[in-house]
């Protein structure tokens, strides 16, 4: 298998998700303008996206590796049928604590009056959607131990289709026209399970789900499964926490950070969610296999990767915040006061979006030896520091300050991390760092020149029509891609110096 090729189509699918993200969030700023709607966001990272996958992946992988597929299918179908009837009891409790959850969420909500009783309706209709993602993780870790990364990377789209369709369809015969949204979320949760169905038969992996409490290797996932879920919820505890201050600071704050987020997530899941999706079970089997030099090998690869992407990313969300916020969502109830506010997010969130990127590709460095404690106690440390900084930056800078603060808990998250790996000799950087790294650094200052002076002043994007800014920001977007490339090009860079092949 070649990791390049797996990238692309992972980063491919990712981008296509990305893409009707997009689409579902400018729709939103058209028809509801600034408001609180990132629910499924929480509950697809705080109870899915990663979490079963780092626990379930590499005991899968080993299992596979020394029992068979037989076995491989059974213990998929014990973990399932456990995991969903836990899933259901918290998704009951969830709907029945939907008024706690809203205070829980932004207690500053209870300011307004009726906006405490409607979110909590919203969270009654979306909570079970815990279940559903939490199975399709599950489905989608299992298709990744079997190197079919692209339908596990397709399923968000149908959520986004899914909530995009309410919006238009239903939203105009519902009152309030939000709650056609939440039932968006709940049948999309329902349509990316369904999707996994067909690629798991033809692999033969259908789980029959079985309730069997005790038996070892599922007593093992589920033990790996809770350290991996604090890791999570570490970063999510940040959200909730920030969500809390932004509704404190004032209407339309908790909006501004997600459309910034939004946006940040794009490079952030074109890079980071795919290049950890590839690498964990490819770093699972290396370790099955006592092979640790392929193993340092294979992070090493990651890690630049991660460079040569995320670096260029982050600086074109820097320069290009204001063009890009204006373009995608500046319509309808989207003001102008709401574009700079979401600017100022985005630029909080462009300074960490290399350690976003670089926790994904080095937290997998643990867990596919099993090690979920490591990652954990980065993360929580890392919490401490960036709601500390919450606090006091939000004082200073407002909302912004909340966004700044995650990026620098995410930095330091990387950091610690990577120096984990350092002292356990896990991880040994191979040579050529200091070169590659100045070469990055000239093509970074090539980007950035064209980037500011094709992009040109922030006023334009502000005034002009959709046309103008669109045909612009594909100008500006594809001619600094262009230069940043070339110019790796003319420092010696070439695509096949980045090619890797794995055993399947």
């Amino acid at each position: 298998m070649n990791l390049l090729k797996a990238l692309s189509t992972v980063s491919a699918m990712t981008l296509l998700s990305r893409i009707t993200g997009l689409a579902r969030e400018s729709l939103k700023a058209v028809v509801f303008g600034a408001g609180l709607f990132r629910l499924p966001n929480i509950l697809r990272r705080l109870f899915a996206e990663g979490a079963f996958s780092q626990a379930f992946v590499p005991i899968l992988a080993e299992c596979r590796r020394q029992r068979g597929d037989d076995a491989t299918r059974e213990l998929f179908g014990k973990v399932g049928g456990l995991l969903a009837l836990v899933l259901l009891a918290v998704s009951v409790v969830g709907v029945l604590a939907a008024p706690w959850l809203v205070y829980l969420l932004a207690s500053g909500f209870a300011r307004t009056p009726g906006k405490v009783e409607l979110t909590g309706e919203l969270i009654r209709i979306m909570f079970p959607y815990v279940l559903f993602i939490s199975l399709v993780s599950l489905a989608g870790g299992m298709l990744n131990v079997y190197r079919r990364f692209a339908i596990p990377a397709f399923t968000p789209v149908i959520l986004n289709l899914s909530i995009i369709g309410a919006a238009i369809f239903v939203a105009p015969h519902v009152d309030p026209p939000i709650m056609a949204l939440a039932w968006g979320v709940a049948v999309g949760g329902i349509a990316q399970l369904a999707l996994q169905v067909r690629p798991l038969a033809k692999l033969g992996m259908l789980p029959r789900p079985r309730l069997v409490w005790r038996d070892p290797d599922v007593r093992r996932v589920l033990s790996a499964m809770g350290p991996a879920l604090l890791g999570v919820s570490a970063a999510q505890i940040s959200v909730l926490i920030n969500t809390q201050l932004a509704a404190l600071l004032g209407d339309g704050r908790i909006s501004w950070i997600t459309y910034a987020d939004r946006l940040m997530e794009f490079p952030s899941a074109l890079l980071g969610v795919a290049l950890g999706t590839i690498l964990l079970p490819a770093l699972a089997r290396h370790y099955q296999d006592e092979n640790p030099s392929q193993y340092r090998e294979l992070l090493d690869w990651g890690l630049r990767m991660t460079i040569v992407l995320a670096l260029p990313a982050a600086l074109a969300l820097a320069l290009l915040a204001a063009p890009l916020v204006a373009t995608l969502y500046q319509y309808g109830r989207f003001s102008v006061n709401d574009v700079w506010q979401t600017r100022a997010a985005l630029l909080g969130y462009s300074v960490g979006l290399l350690g976003l990127i670089a926790v994904k590709i080095l937290a997998p460095g643990f867990y596919a030896r099993q090690d979920m404690k490591t990652p954990v106690r980065t993360a929580f440390l890392s919490l401490l520091v960036a709601q500390t900084f919450a606090v006091v930056l939000m004082f200073q800078i407002g909302h912004a300050g909340l966004t700044l603060a995650t990026s620098i808990g995410a930095t330091l998250n990387a950091l610690l991390l990577y120096r984990a790996l350092r002292r356990a000799g896990i991880y040994v950087p191979l040579p050529g760092w200091g070169g590659f790294l100045g070469r990055i650094a000239i093509a970074l200052i090539v980007l950035g020149a064209v980037l500011w002076w094709s992009a040109g002043p922030d006023e334009f994007w502000i005034r002009a029509g959709l046309a103008a800014k669109a045909s612009r920001i594909a100008w500006v977007v594809g001619a600094g891609g262009i230069a940043y490339f070339a110019a790796l090009w003319l420092l010696g860079f070439r695509l096949a110096d980045f090619n890797r092949r794995e055993p399947l």
